[in-house]
């Protein structure tokens, strides 16, 4: 791994916490993904999931996970299965977890080879009565492939038919969207990161480059600095590229005049950034495209200061919605016509600003969090507002991640990426 050693301080209290919410007499499982294949023997990049990550810090393929906090056996009560390592594995793919190891990283102390499992199991399956298997249930997922914790979850309740069966999901979605400090943590070292890729693309860009340049500027100085990788797939928008979306090809030539949309995040140690500036392409923005620019970061601010413990994820954005009309109203986008006679289910800012404000961010991008719960301290969450005026040529979106607070405004984890749009030009410029 390129990251250094995670305190597994964490994965104890994240297993602890975990039991605490179980069933009496009932057992957990917990599989690492499998590497997923390209074509003759090339695979994609080894990704861990991220739930067996959260409760072990195990980050190896064909890895389990078994927590039975009620085992009559102690020693069973917290169990992994790994892969067993040897002389030629270390030789050909570099040496894996020994049992050792994986207690230094993990905090358990049980671990068997994956040859002992289904022995292991049977023994443990007959102790208790219910067992908790792991689905997404994420508000986004649409997930075609089937897993190695889904291939694991049919032979289980096909091999044990007769135990109740209940989700682990529910459980994880309210534990992993409250972060722990030594979580906060690691998301602000993958900001910080994020932070020096920012800071070298604003002396790198200038007309004529392109944006695949650009996102090599970023990769540059996130694998220098210990990220594995981008956290989610980077856009890099140049001109009217950036009112699409999800503008990823990234391969074309930024001219002068324009404005280029940077959607950008460093991962570290698994754990997600998710920045977007948005910078002008020849150093210096036009009074027009200023004042959208200062439109969005209005939004923007007063938005951030909603995000308190208690808050509404609904209500809230119906407020930034009301805010941004403002704005739209004072830039000639929208007149008082267009409110008046808007659709309350798609309101007349939405033209100009189709996407959610803020969502869950941390060991996923998009992150676990039950959007009807109220926002609790701790929760990290992106704020991102946006005005895409395709008509003009160009789209400006501002973002930053947010620790909520106790008490007042939430802790911004990016406060030290420019992001004031004469900050940026005299950087651009200096």
């Amino acid at each position: 791994m390129k990251y250094n050693p995670i305190d597994n301080n964490l994965f104890i209290k994240n297993r602890k916490n975990f039991a605490n919410k179980m069933k009496s007499n009932s057992l957990a499982v917990f599989n690492s993904n499998d590497i997923y294949p390209i074509s003759a023997d090339s695979t994609m990049p080894f990704e861990q999931h991220r739930d067996i990550f959260y409760l072990s810090g195990v980050d190896q393929e064909e890895s389990i996970l078994v927590l039975f906090p009620d085992c009559p056996k102690e020693k069973h009560r917290e169990i992994l299965f790994l892969k067993e390592t040897n002389e030629h594995i270390a030789i050909w793919e570099g040496e894996k977890l020994t049992k050792e190891k994986a207690f230094e990283t993990s905090g358990i102390k049980t671990v068997y080879w994956l040859q002992d499992m289904e022995k292991i199991m049977f023994e443990i399956m007959t102790q208790c009565d219910t067992v908790y298997i792991n689905t997404n249930e994420h508000y986004r997922a649409n997930v075609e492939t089937e897993t190695r914790e889904d291939r694991f979850s049919k032979w289980l309740k096909d091999k044990y038919p007769a135990h109740s069966v209940a989700k682990s999901n529910p459980i994880l979605q309210r534990l992993r969207s409250v972060k722990d400090p030594i979580e906060l943590d690691l998301i602000q070292q993958a900001c910080d990161i994020t932070e020096k890729g920012f800071r070298r693309i604003l002396n790198f860009v200038k007309p004529g480059v392109w944006e695949f340049e650009i996102e090599a500027e970023f990769i540059h100085e996130f694998l220098r600095n210990r990220s594995k990788k981008f956290a989610y797939t980077p856009i890099v928008a140049s001109g009217n590229n950036a009112n699409v979306l999800h503008y990823v090809e990234n391969n074309q030539q930024c001219k002068a005049g324009d404005l280029i949309l940077l959607d950008v995040g460093a991962e570290y140690a698994n754990y997600s950034s998710d920045m977007t500036r948005t910078i002008p392409v020849s150093g210096r923005f036009t009074d027009r495209q200023k004042a959208v620019y200062n439109a969005v970061l209005n939004v923007k601010n007063e938005a951030t200061n909603m995000l308190i413990p208690g808050t509404d994820w609904a209500a809230y954005h119906v407020e930034v919605g009301k805010i941004m009309t403002g704005e739209l109203l004072n830039l000639g986008l929208l007149d008082k016509a267009d409110v008046q006679n808007e659709d309350p289910e798609w309101p007349a800012y939405k033209k100009y600003f189709m996407h959610g404000t803020s969502h869950h961010m941390g060991l996923d991008t998009h992150d676990y969090g039950i959007l009807t719960e109220p926002m609790q301290e701790n929760m990290v969450f992106t704020v991102e507002p946006a005005i895409y005026i395709p008509k003009e040529g160009f789209g400006i979106r501002l973002e930053d991640d947010v620790v909520i607070q106790k008490t007042g405004s939430p802790f911004n984890l990016m406060r030290n990426i420019p992001l004031e749009a004469d900050e940026i030009e005299d950087l651009m410029n200096s």
